[in-house]
């Protein structure tokens, strides 16, 4: 194969929009500005609600969703998956595989037989709730990235620091390649922020903001015990928790077990449910910090964490391979012990206190976090295992 001006690329991924995570928006980022430079993107990925399409496109993505015919915790059975991949790897120059999926060493398989190179994007460990069937299914998943790992041409990882500490990518650092991640965040407009503060702070106020599904591995019950301290410190601080909380896969007994203690919170705490693109900046600079209290590598970075800096607001995370780095690489923040409620408090306590040495100018924060040059580091790697394979 020769050396191609615009890649073909298919990506592959268990869940893609309209689920929202980390992941999907990654991937969607991505698959946009790829289509956008002129290059062939296309998704294959489940279809994991019967009401989506099998295929559509949007922002020239093309998206194949593959009928399940049952579910394992979070992941899903799709008889048709392996043929499909076949044929969409004969269609496409280079095969991106994202990971954490049960289905990745047979889709790395299929790209190499028919002669395409396989890169992995390991996006985070799989660390399911407690159980004995999700122990299973976390070893079971482990050995499938594992294999994958073994057979693929790279591994992208979004920071040294997460590829060192993670149990599978410290084994595989000879082909793990770092590129920073996709972040897109556009600058807050002042007359969105004052209607968005208008309708959900009033007179409220420090704002803590919380961007995240509402999961276990996020730590949402730290958050919880440190509010009789910080409504002590500031009694008209309130809690603004955008992203989906209700009905979230595999969550409904961690929600069933925090709703009481949220609920006796009153007015300090507010559900916004998912906001749009067109939302968030409004969001983030609302928030006089965000919180990042994950408890485990299913949380390899937070993206959310760069986003609220570029709209001028600094956060507090948990002192996680990877989940650390934005903090650290930026200076607008504080790391936090993980699974510390009073660490949490004094943390959130100590940033609102003193915001303004948190701050930083935004030119900052997108010299070192930068769509384009995350897709330039991609193209060149597709490229150049493209050139490997021919």
């Amino acid at each position: 194969m020769s050396h191609t001006t615009h890649v073909r690329v298919l990506l592959a991924l268990t869940y893609y929009r309209p689920h929202v995570s980390g992941l999907t928006i990654y991937v969607e980022r991505l698959a946009r500005a790829l289509a956008r430079r002129g290059h062939v993107a296309t998704v294959l990925t489940m279809q994991y609600d019967r009401r989506l399409p099998l295929e559509d496109e949007r922002d020239g993505v093309r998206v194949l969703r593959m009928p399940i015919i049952a579910r394992v915790s979070k992941g899903v059975l799709a008889p048709k998956l392996g043929r499909t991949a076949s044929r969409l790897a004969r269609e496409h120059d280079v095969v991106s595989i994202h990971l954490p999926q049960f289905d990745a060493p047979g889709l790395t398989i299929r790209a190499h037989r028919e002669n395409r190179p396989a890169i992995l994007t390991y996006h985070c460990d799989l660390q399911l709730p407690r159980g004995l069937l999700n122990r299973v299914i976390d070893r079971a998943v482990f050995g499938a990235n594992f294999v994958a790992a073994k057979l693929a041409d790279n591994i992208v990882a979004y920071t040294r620091d997460y590829a060192d500490h993670s149990p599978l990518l410290s084994r595989f650092r000879a082909k793990t390649v770092i590129i920073p991640p996709p972040v897109v965040m556009p600058r807050p407009k002042p007359r969105a922020v004052a209607a968005f503060k208008a309708q959900h702070v009033g007179d409220m106020g420090p704002i803590v903001g919380f961007a995240a599904r509402f999961a276990a591995e996020k730590g949402v019950e730290y958050l919880v015990q440190a509010m009789p301290r910080l409504l002590n410190t500031f009694p008209k601080l309130k809690v603004l928790f955008a992203g989906q909380y209700v009905d979230v896969l595999g969550e409904d007994q961690y929600w069933r077990r925090l709703e009481p203690g949220i609920r006796a919170l009153g007015d300090h705490w507010e559900f916004l449910g998912t906001l749009g693109p067109e939302q968030m900046p409004a969001f983030f600079a609302a928030c006089g910090v965000l919180v990042v209290p994950s408890l485990n590598s299913t949380e390899s970075f937070g993206l959310v964490q760069v986003e609220a800096m570029l709209c001028g607001t600094p956060t507090v995370a948990s002192n996680l391979p990877g989940v650390r780095q934005p903090i650290s690489m930026t200076g607008m923040g504080k790391v936090v012990p993980v699974a510390d409620a009073a660490a949490l408090a004094e943390g959130i306590e100590h940033v609102l206190k003193n915001r303004a040495r948190y701050r930083r100018p935004r030119k900052e924060i997108e010299a070192t976090f930068d769509l384009e040059k995350t897709v330039d580091a991609y193209v060149q790697l597709f490229e150049e295992a493209i050139r490997r394979r021919s």
